[in-house]
């Protein structure tokens, strides 16, 4: 199944080029604020699985081409990511393979997006901003200590994910938490539908341009040892996202480009981008 959140907060379910509304099936209130149906839904979801394929069935297909895709899970308990975490990416950024050294580090769950939105770039003279491409993983079950043998077992779904990046020596989170650095979707592609998350094709373009080109093959932490990874220190949650690392080809981007990336079996989405205002403290060029 492909779970995606659209027009204002409705949940739908994706078949083919259409979007079935689902939201009451879901237990959405769309109206609700912090807006944590989402969560609920994936945490219900043993329970409200029959309901949802019903209401799909019922329901009225609508195209997706006619619709506004946000980001699926909006509030999430965490957003963590994964740092340096394929070879060829240490390499081209002259960093040491982090990833099993350092563990992880969170950004701000406000820079969350949709497919249908885009990429606001800070007003930062004299700095550069990337992409990177990365396939995201949604918790499911809540646990705590996972084994790596018991992983997947956790996992909901998968989905696209860009982390953009300035480029420069400040913390990390900061670097990558402002608003829309974190575009997530098109939609969740359940666990089920995928069927090695250890063999994706993880690809980028910007204008049509490719840029990135990798394989989960290639990650230093694998999905599974991620999990375990993450969970002996912080209980995960139903809803938790883990953006697992970007492979090598990273770059810049500007005003007015088109990002798109792709996961055969998980989703495809281009997200433009455009120029907004302000920078804060990063307007400071970096210390080298």
């Amino acid at each position: 199944m492909r779970f995606a959140r659209w027009n204002g907060g409705r949940i739908g379910l994706v078949v083919g080029d259409t979007i079935r509304d689902v939201t009451e099936a879901a237990g959405i209130d769309i109206g609700e604020w912090p807006p944590v149906g989402p969560v609920r839904m994936i945490a219900d979801f043993d329970r409200r699985r029959d309901a949802i394929l019903n209401a799909a069935e019922r329901a009225s297909p609508v195209p997706l081409r006619d619709v506004k895709l946000e980001t699926p899970i909006p509030w999430p308990h965490k957003l963590i990511a994964i740092p340096v975490n394929y070879h060829a990416h240490a390499l081209e950024m002259s960093s040491p393979a982090i990833s099993r050294n350092a563990g992880f580090f969170m950004k701000s769950s406000a820079s969350l997006s949709g497919a249908g939105e885009p990429i606001v770039l800070p007003d930062l003279p004299g700095r550069e901003i990337h992409h990177e491409a990365e396939l995201a993983v949604i918790i499911g079950k809540r646990g705590r200590q996972i084994a790596a043998a018991d992983a997947l077992k956790h996992v909901f779904g998968y989905a696209c994910l860009l982390d953009i990046t300035v480029r420069g020596k400040q913390e990390r989170t900061i670097r990558k938490s402002y608003d829309t650095f974190t575009p997530v979707g098109p939609w969740i592609t359940t666990a089920d539908e995928v069927d090695n998350p250890a063999n994706l094709d993880v690809r980028l373009w910007v204008n049509g341009e490719p840029r990135q080109d990798a394989n989960t093959s290639a990650m230093i932490v694998g999905v599974a040892e991620t999990i375990e990874m993450v969970s002996a220190v912080t209980t995960l949650e139903p809803g938790d996202i883990i953006a697992t690392g970007t492979g090598e080809g990273v770059g810049p981007i500007a005003a007015g480009d088109a990002v798109r990336i792709e996961i055969p079996q998980v989703g495809e989405m281009t997200v433009r981008v455009v120029q907004g205002n302000g920078g804060g403290n990063l307007a400071i060029p970096a210390r080298v």
